[in-house]
């Protein structure tokens, strides 16, 4: 897991803190007791099926909706409203003007996050060239594609250089090339010390990249902590493994731990090391020939179906 730029042990003021978050809109219960603390430097991960209230979250953080109950602050100042200052918003909807320019957007959304003059003439160049748009600055946007479209929509919102970096589904609906450019351009913003707070269904991105996770539930947290404590704390480190057989094996030649079909062999390993061997040897001896070997350790997406019950892109 990726490490965080800053010593987590320390003891700084969180970047956000929510405790006991309620929000209500109608009869329908948003957030029902958020507990959530996000660390400066800190990239965490937030994620929960469609419902949860991942979005009414980062709406509340970014004082862009009052919570019924509970307590957000950030960098230790109580939110009652947006906080620009403080916090850049990358909404889940393209949020650009789609007559206008890349150039045209940054200069809109600059000024509206406070920048001014040189400052912001600055500002725009390095986003500019952050986002690979230099050549394409003054075409309107209408003609990006929508990756070029992702990269513009995280620059307008973390032009200013906020302390607190909000990303509610940042790579959705872009292809794997373009998701990792996009990854890419948040860790600089991390490394240069903004805190980022990701929702997502990409688990795989997270897996890679997320300092720590928090799964909500229902409008609530149900678990948090770095991906290697979660899968100890849950599912066990064991790996899953599956071998295609070239011939046709009989189940009684296995002993319980293995399910065997004939052509497919089904393990659960706690040493792979020790144990892949044994098993090789013992498909061997029984007449199989290996085709296709598949050894996978556990991760959020085995997490969260032993938390809730549901695959997370329910």
């Amino acid at each position: 897991m990726h490490k965080s730029a800053v010593d987590t042990d320390s003891v700084e003021t969180p970047a956000v803190r929510v405790v006991g978050a309620v929000k209500r809109f109608g009869s329908s219960m948003a957030l029902a007791g958020l507990d959530l603390q996000l660390r400066p430097g800190e990239w965490l991960g937030l994620l929960g099926a469609n419902g949860a209230g991942k979005t009414t979250a980062m709406h509340s953080i970014a004082g862009l909706i009052n919570l019924d109950d509970g307590i957000i602050e950030v960098f230790g100042q109580r939110v009652s409203g947006p906080q620009p200052q403080l916090i850049g918003w990358v909404p889940q909807e393209i949020a650009l003007y789609p007559h206008l320019t890349a150039r045209e957007n940054l200069g809109a959304f600059g000024r509206l996050n406070g920048l001014r003059g040189p400052q912001l003439g600055e500002a725009m160049s390095w986003a500019l060239s952050w986002t690979g748009l230099e050549s394409r600055a003054d075409e309107r946007v209408t003609a990006y594609s929508g990756g070029m479209k992702r990269r513009l929509n995280i620059a307008c919102g973390v032009l200013h250089r906020p302390r607190v970096l909000l990303l509610d589904e940042p790579t959705v609906g872009v292809d794997p090339q373009g998701r990792e450019r996009i990854l890419g351009m948040l860790e600089e913003v991390r490394q240069d010390g903004t805190a980022l707070l990701q929702s997502t269904h990409e688990f795989g991105d997270l897996e890679r990249t997320s300092d720590r996770l928090v799964i909500m539930d229902e409008g609530r947290s149900i678990a948090s902590g770095t991906l290697g404590e979660l899968v100890a704390e849950t599912v066990g480190n064991h790996a899953a493994l599956t071998l295609e057989i070239e011939g046709k094996l009989s189940p009684d030649q296995f002993g319980d731990n293995v399910c065997c079909d004939g052509s497919t062999l089904a393990a659960t390993l706690g040493d792979v090391v020790e144990e892949l061997p044994r098993l090789l040897e013992d498909v061997r001896r029984a007449g199989g020939h290996v085709v296709q070997l598949d050894v996978r350790r556990p991760g959020i997406a085995e997490v969260f179906m032993q938390l809730t019950g549901r695959d997370l892109r329910e």
